[in-house]
């Protein structure tokens, strides 16, 4: 088994149902990780409430399978974490001051969404599930999209990428441990797309409309309205159409 410069072991696949799929079942068989897990392919690949994830060939796809040194109750802020590290890797690949941050799991190039990013608790584990445009991006959705080869070509590939974005994960993950997620808000909030701008929040059976505050302790959306200000623990969000260009 390869291992990246970490030591973390990595898994690159051919071809994969779904990469948070397999590390369920490497969980369910006891393995406790670190662990990536890579596919070049996946047949279905799945994002958050189980929307599908397109993927073609040379697009990545990757899950780390670990046992995270904390409570439960902290893993949702791991979140901003893999955020942070998809940034600094993506940072690496195309350059500074392309990169921003969507809540609550967004990576976006020049105001396309490039990279999505799903947590799955896995009893005792947890996955991270990243998925980037490296060399296609989806058509006809609500927001825009960006792939990297329009940045750089050829794009790194899968095993180079994950290098990258496992040592910006180590970092970031070791300031949380220690330092906890005020400094990981802060350096989210810095990249943060839409702080200070009005923004709609789609919820399962409504809309809120209102001024994107940042986001508290928990790491949920605070949004002040005429109604007040409240706190959003997950929903779609989309720009005005003046920010979407």
């Amino acid at each position: 088994m390869k291992k990246l410069p970490s030591g973390t072991p990595v898994e690159i696949f051919d071809t994969l149902d779904s990469t948070s799929a397999e590390a369920r079942r490497r969980s369910e068989a006891g393995e406790t990780g670190p662990l990536w897990i890579l596919a070049l392919r996946q047949t279905a690949g799945y994002g958050r409430r189980g929307r599908g994830w397109e993927q073609d060939t040379g697009d990545f796809a990757g899950t780390l399978l670990f046992t995270p040194d904390a409570p439960a109750e902290r893993w949702g802020q791991l979140s901003f974490v893999i955020a942070l590290a998809l940034a600094g890797a993506l940072d690496e690949a195309i350059g500074e001051d392309r990169i921003s941050l969507k809540w609550p799991n967004d990576v976006l190039i020049e105001g396309g969404k490039c990279a999505g990013i799903l947590l799955e608790s896995l009893g005792a584990r947890l996955s991270i599930g990243i998925g980037v445009n490296m060399v296609t991006a989806p058509q006809g959705l609500p927001y825009k999209t960006a792939r990297l080869v329009d940045y750089v070509s050829p794009p790194p590939g899968p095993g180079a990428f994950a290098a990258s974005l496992d040592a910006h994960f180590q970092r970031f993950y070791q300031q949380w441990k220690t330092a906890g997620f005020a400094p990981i808000r802060d350096a989210w909030l810095a990249r943060a797309r839409g702080l200070g701008s009005n923004i709609t929040v789609r919820l399962p059976n409504r809309e809120l409309a209102g001024v994107f505050e940042g986001v508290d302790e928990s790491g949920a959306l605070i949004l002040r309205s005429a109604d007040g200000t409240q706190t959003i623990a997950a929903g779609d969000v989309f720009f005005s159409p003046q920010r979407e260009e």
